[in-house]
This record gives structure tokens, C-alpha cells and sequence, in this order.
């Protein structure tokens, strides 16, 4: 995938800005999503291990492995927030220099997150998702960097987590290693029902707007239809042509594939005349985003994505 500066520098913060905000110690800017403040997490139990990951994805895989033991702030967790145009401030910059250990997806996808680590000269364990995946750009092409929708890969960052817990805190370090398996055995429900999809649909063409679901949707043995020209732009930001657009449209009319996977979070005319092309052929809807909706957890989201996809297949 392209990782343009237009859609994948999550923070428009200069180099000179981010040297200014690792000396900054005011705690009168706003704070992340969740409206934290600085003088918030100074008053959090210093026996906890502060942890700051760039999404709430991650930030709940860590509070679900961390237990009691960590304080975790998430930078975006507000569902309505389309992550890529994120902007990061102040006291981003703040909480993240303070950080122990930080979960990044890595990728191109949340860039920002290194250039704040840089500028505040942080010794925080760093770990990245994609990294962990070991996945690479295919012959070609682009690198799918939403990795938290391939679940072998979320066991792997799961382990990643519980070690480097462990090492900021060994006394803890047993509990990390079991609530990371516990987390882990409610993975593999998860990949059987892509399993059973896949026996029942395997080779059925759906249409995406952007690639955020398809290591689930290949992994349930589904075909992407879309021609790679419409997602690429979709996801960069960028207009589609008028002979892409007919061709993505034409999916829909001529009922080629089975269902839409539609990212949610970053509509626009293009992704909705490509849902209500959908509609009017009768064909079903699956949305989906790319943080945590209010209320929800990562294997409770996940759960509901999968199964809506098997129940748009079923129709």
C-alpha cells in the first residue's frame, strides 16, 4: 500500500515543533482522545508500568495482558476519528516520553509515533506490529499494514506484549505470560469461523473501499473484486478516475460478488456512491473500522466483524 504523505504522516508536526515539545512541561494543552491531562497521569501509581500505544486497538490488547500492572493511554481511540488524518499534539508528546513501553502498528501507519519518540529521546521499549507480522509488500505491490485484522498476527503481538511487560516488571512477568494465553485461546474461535467461511465461501468475490479488512477476508478464503486502483485512492485520499469508478461500480450492478466491506470511517461521495450501489442491487453491507467502537473490546469487535461477514455470505 502507498503510505503518502498526505494520508500516512499522522502528526503535520515539524522537526523544530517536536524539539520544542520534548522540553515542554506544560500540562494546560488538551490531552489525547480520552481528554487525559499530564497532572492525570502524574497521579497514576508509579508501581504501574506506563504504556502508550497509538491506537486503542492496541491499547486494549495491552490492558487485556497488563492487567492491573499497566496504565495504558491510547492516542486514537475516537471511533468517528479516521486514524490517517490524525494529528498529534503536545500532550501526546508529553504522555509518550513518559512511556515505559509503546505498542506502534508500524508500516507507515502511525509514523508519527517515531518521530515523537526521536524528539523526546525516549528509551521506551517499542513495539511494532507490523514488524512482528514479518509481513512484506508483495511483488509490485503495496504492504497491507492493517495487521490487527490477521489473527496469527495479533497471538504474535500478544506474546511481544507479555515478554516486554515482563521485563519492566518480572515480579508480574507469570501473570503477563497467562492473561497473553488466555487473550491468544480467544483467537482461535475466532479463526475457525474464517475456517467454516471459508468451506462455505471460499472463492465468493466481495467489494472492499480500502484494504483494512482483507487479511480477515482472505484468510475466509474470499476473493477481492475491487479494481486495486479504486481502494489505493480511496485510502491515499485521492480522486478515482471516472472509468475506475464505472468499473467498481459495475461490481455491484452486474452482481459479481457477494458482499461490500466498507470502511466506515473514511467515507466519502466516491465509497458512498459505491454503497448505495450495493443497496440497490440487493447486495449486503459490512461495515467495519479501524479503532475499537465505544464500549468494545478487541475479541468482542473482532467477533462481531467476522460473524456479520458470515451472515452477508449467508444471505
Amino acid at each position: 500500500m502507498r503510505t503518502s504523505p498526505s494520508r500516512r504522516c499522522l502528526a503535520l508536526i515539524s522537526g523544530a515543533s517536536l524539539a520544542l515539545l520534548a522540553g515542554c512541561g506544560s500540562s494546560s494543552d488538551s490531552g489525547g482522545d480520552d481528554g487525559s491531562s499530564a497532572s492525570d497521569s502524574a497521579a497514576s501509581s508509579t508501581s504501574k508500568i506506563a504504556v502508550v500505544a497509538s491506537t486503542n486497538v492496541y491499547g486494549d490488547i495491552v490492558e487485556q495482558i497488563g492487567g492491573e500492572h499497566v496504565d495504558v493511554t491510547s492516542i486514537v481511540s475516537d471511533p468517528d476519528q479516521d486514524p490517517h488524518s490524525y494529528e498529534a499534539n503536545t500532550q501526546n508528546q508529553l504522555t509518550l516520553s513518559k512511556a515505559k513501553v509503546v505498542v506502534e502498528n508500524g508500516g507507515g501507519y502511525d509514523d508519527f509515533i517515531d518521530r515523537m519518540l526521536k524528539s523526546s529521546h525516549s528509551s521506551a521499549e517499542v513495539i511494532n506490529a507490523v514488524k512482528i507480522s514479518g509481513k512484506t509488500a508483495p511483488e509490485g505491490g503495496e504492504l497491507n499494514e492493517h495487521v490487527w485484522y490477521d489473527f496469527p498476527t495479533v497471538a504474535k503481538i500478544a506474546d511481544s506484549i507479555a515478554t516486554t511487560l515482563g521485563k519492566a516488571d518480572a515480579a508480574n512477568a507469570a501473570d503477563f505470560t497467562k492473561n497473553a494465553e488466555t487473550f491468544k485461546s480467544k483467537l482461535t474461535p475466532l479463526e475457525t469461523k474464517e475456517a467454516q467461511i471459508k468451506k462455505e465461501h471460499g472463492g465468493d468475490g466481495i467489494g472492499i473501499t480500502e484494504p483494512v479488512p482483507l487479511y480477515m477476508t482472505e484468510a475466509s478464503g474470499l476473493v477481492n473484486k475491487t479494481p486495486e486502483e479504486f481502494s489505493e485512492a480511496i485510502e491515499e485520499g485521492d480522486d478515482v478516475s471516472p472509468k475506475i469508478l464505472q468499473e467498481t461500480l459495475a461490481l455491484y450492478s452486474g452482481k459479481q460478488v457477494k458482499a461490500l466491506v466498507y470502511n466506515a470511517q473514511t467515507s466519502g461521495p466516491q465509497t458512498e456512491k459505491v454503497e448505495s450501489a450495493a443497496k440497490a442491487a440487493g447486495i449486503p453491507v459490512v461495515p467495519v473500522t479501524e479503532t475499537l467502537p465505544k464500549g468494545e473490546d478487541y475479541l468482542g469487535w473482532m467477533t462481531g466483524n467476522v460473524d456479520a461477514l458470515a451472515s452477508a455470505l449467508a444471505k
